[in-house]
């Protein structure tokens, strides 16, 4: 959930995706020729898997070295078919001529010893059909399976190389080269559903969002059992949410949790110190584990105290008290002080912190808490924006810049003089606020697309109309909400773009946090041991409120409590997704 409020008054990194599934192997024998080896005799092998869907596909490689040490390499190979492309690739120099593909060795993987191996990939597209690649090269002599090759055509020197970091220690992006790991039990919800298995072998987030949940809650998975089914898996990386500050959700009904306001103590010691505990444990070293920093938190501090129209006592009270700020820098001291861990805060939403006053204040109160409670900025990697929001990735036909007869789509009543029109816009010009508040230059940014795709007949396929600004940017924005503010179990809405690292520099990811399928909060009040109330803003016949500029609330009728299964809203997630399933 999320809440809106309107005001009152570098990193280059690796472009690539990590989707879980293998499809088709190809296994060749591969020569590597560093300098000075031209004729030695080697042994080696290429797996190549794909992932595909209509029109795209994920590739993942393996290149292991059987015979004599590989110092540097490029790997060739040639498409059959003429529409295949890449699009994006990891963990080498990916370049495509017609239909030939070189992937060169980055600077932390060009060595090879004999038996090691090393894993790049790439994004794809095709059209007609997507055969794998039936022949592969290196360094131009084509692969034997170990026979010796005959002398290649002269190469350039091999870039220099360097050793590989340790595995386990913290990488730059770490869904890159990755593989997510897939819930079990969503898997299985989303299975049960028509059509639910096109979804289902993507990564999600899983919700500690509980003390119970630590230990597993109605027979389900707890922190340990999710851990050592990511083993098991062969997952590169896990996503957790952590979620349940005292007073949580201050602003809000729906997803108040089982603290009161004052409890900080019980969770520093019941939930905090078990979570890193068990992260902790030197078996799951060598996975990664991301870590969604308490989600609508921090915001709240900026938007929903006093003066503000939309303040509540409750808000006011956990910033008087710090226990917001004091708990998010307990978790991240605890959480980052492991090698293998990945701390990424909640941002908020382009609807809720874009506009002036609340953009500022919101990344040097970010500052403020990543330094609380023994915490430093290093213990922050990046910030998640639009977790378990609608907000579109974005806009297609209009900009922040567009005007119509001279006036800003800044005046229309949707816009409503923010300074950002959707996601993406939003979290690079964020990050560049937060390096500026003191976070470190390499901060990632993560973006929650799993509800956001809003796909379907509604879709606009064009600007709307010039008569003014209003008609212009309702006529043609993607996102179809009757207002920004809306936050529970939209109508409407469809699944986003499918998890993707690294999409653009400055954005480590594009993830589902919120597992579609499950509910954002009751629509009439239901009796329950979670601590979770009932907010009007979940009932389809409620009027709205401040938040939202007293506007209808936009849900869907008879949802079940949060994170509870909605099957009503999963299919029409289904329905609407873009791009389509």
């Amino acid at each position: 959930m999320k809440l809106w409020s309107r005001s009152s008054s570098s990193s280059g990194r690796y472009k690539a995706a990590a989707i879980a599934g293998a499809s088709g192997l190809v296994a060749a024998g591969l020569i590597g020729l560093p300098a000075g080896m031209a004729h030695a005799a080697t042994q080696c092998d290429v797996a190549y898997t794909t992932n595909q869907w209509p029109g795209g596909f994920t590739a993942n490689i393996t290149i292991r070295n059987l015979g004599d040490p590989i110092n540097g390499w490029t790997l060739g190979f040639t498409f059959a078919n003429s529409s295949q492309r890449v699009q994006q690739g990891w963990s080498a120099t990916w370049t495509q001529t017609g239909s030939q593909v070189a992937a060169q060795n980055m600077s932390y993987n060009g060595s090879l010893a004999t038996g090691a191996s090393t894993s790049i990939g790439f994004n794809g597209e095709w059209s007609g059909s997507n055969p794998a690649p039936t022949s592969f090269t290196i360094n131009g002599v084509s692969c034997n399976g170990g026979t010796n090759p005959t002398t290649p055509p002269p190469t350039s020197t091999p870039p220099p190389t360097t050793t590989p970091p340790p595995v386990g220690d913290r990488v730059d992006n770490p869904y890159v080269g990755a593989r997510g790991y897939v819930n079990p039990e969503w898997k299985a919800k989303a299975d049960a559903e028509p059509g639910g298995s096109r979804i289902s072998n993507n990564p999600t987030g899983v919700w500690l969002d509980r003390i119970a949940a630590i230990n597993g809650v109605n027979g389900g998975r707890g922190l340990r059992g999710h851990l050592d089914t990511a083993l098991a898996q062969g997952a590169g990386y896990i996503q957790f949410v952590i979620y349940n500050l005292p007073g949580r959700d201050c602003a809000a009904l729906a997803s108040n949790g089982e603290l009161g306001p004052t409890e900080l103590p019980r969770y520093k010691t019941e939930y905090i110190d078990p979570i890193a505990a068990i992260m902790a444990d030197p078996k799951y070293r060598n996975l990664r584990i991301i870590n969604i920093i308490e989600i609508d938190s921090l915001p709240n501090l900026v938007t929903n105290v006093t003066p503000r129209p939309t303040a509540t006592p409750m808000c006011d009270t956990m910033k008087a008290n710090g226990n917001y700020v004091n708990g998010v820098g307990y978790a991240l001291a605890k959480l980052g002080a492991l090698p293998n861990t990945y701390n990424y805060i909640d941002a908020g939403h382009h609807g809720w912190i874009g506009w002036d006053d609340n953009f500022g204040a919101s990344a040097t109160l970010f500052a403020q808490a990543a330094r609380a409670s023994g915490s430093t900025v290093d213990n922050v990697h990046g910030f998640i924006a639009n977790t378990a929001n609608y907000g579109i990735l974005k806009e297609s036909y209009y900009t922040i810049d567009s005007t119509v007869n001279g006036t800003s789509v800044r005046q229309s009543k949707w816009v409503d003089w923010n300074r950002y029109v959707d996601e993406q816009s939003f979290a690079l010009a964020f990050r560049q606020q937060l390096i500026a508040a003191g976070f470190n230059s390499n901060v990632g940014m993560l973006i929650d697309t799993g509800r956001n795709g809003w796909g379907g007949a509604a879709r606009p396929t064009g600007p709307g109309p010039q008569t003014n600004v209003d008609t212009f940017v309702d006529g043609g924005r993607l996102d179809r909400r009757i207002h920004l503010g809306n936050w529970c179990n939209q109508s409407g809405a469809g699944i986003g773009e499918r998890p993707t690292a690294a999409p653009a520099p400055g954005i480590d990811a594009y993830v589902w946090i919120k597992p579609p399928g499950e509910s954002d909060g009751a629509s009439r009040e239901i009796p329950n041991d979670e601590g979770k109330g009932f907010d009007r803003m979940c009932d389809p016949t409620y009027p709205g409120n401040p938040r939202n500029n007293n506007n209808m609330s936009g849900a869907l009728g008879d949802a079940p409590l949060s994170g509870h299964w909605f099957s009503a809203q999963f299919q029409e997630l289904l329905r609407n997704a873009y791009p389509p399933l």
